[in-house]
């Protein structure tokens, strides 16, 4: 029974860490925030935060992974009974507040781009992820007739979260983008034209 309340004391920990890594980022930003940092602010050292992941690439990664899971549940479309492309505008206006996660998720999809780099499956898995849900919202909106069936709901897709990860890239160099505004006018382009 003890191996039952050790494991759950250990997930709590790892959540705890992730819920605070996300604080932290948000706040300080990617490069800024060290390891020791993030462990004194959960009170572990840092080779006792990096037991709960094994590196500190392992450390981001659940971190992107939290972040997703935070977005989905605050601002995806079952949160606020709204559709998939509001829900995805919901986010990236979020993005806005939060400029240390815009920043790691932006350096580590760069990264990732080489296969032997840790978070490659990551951000295959999130992007065939992400790309199902829109298509098959924009599917529904085609079956309905709400948008046009001689679309094609698997580029709209991919168009619509290059240009979001495109994007992230430029407001970190220009905060003055409106990323939310912009995807929101590629959105009408792409479907009203």
């Amino acid at each position: 029974m003890a191996a039952r309340g050790s494991y759950a004391k250990g997930i709590a920990k790892r959540d705890e860490i992730l819920t605070t890594a996300l604080r932290v980022i948000a706040e300080r930003g990617y490069r800024k925030t060290s390891l020791r940092e993030l462990a004194a602010a959960v009170g572990l050292s840092q080779t006792g935060l990096l037991h709960y992941f094994g590196t500190k690439e392992d450390l981001f990664i659940e971190v992107l992974r939290k972040r997703d899971d935070v977005d989905m549940a605050t601002y995806g479309p079952d949160a606020n009974q709204t559709d998939v492309i509001q829900g995805i505008l919901n986010v990236i206006r979020h993005n806005a507040d939060v400029p240390g996660l815009v920043h790691l998720y932006t350096q580590f999809s760069a990264e990732a781009s080489e296969a032997s780099h840790p978070a490659h499956g990551y951000f295959q898995e999130r992007s065939a992820y992400f790309r199902q849900i829109v298509s098959g919202a924009i599917r529904e909106q085609q079956e309905t007739g709400q948008l046009s069936a001689a679309l094609d709901a698997d580029s709209i897709a991919l168009l619509l979260m290059a240009s979001s990860d495109g994007l992230q890239s430029h407001w970190l160099l220009d905060d003055t983008v409106d990323m939310a505004g912009q995807i929101s006018h590629l959105w009408e382009a792409l479907t009203r034209a």
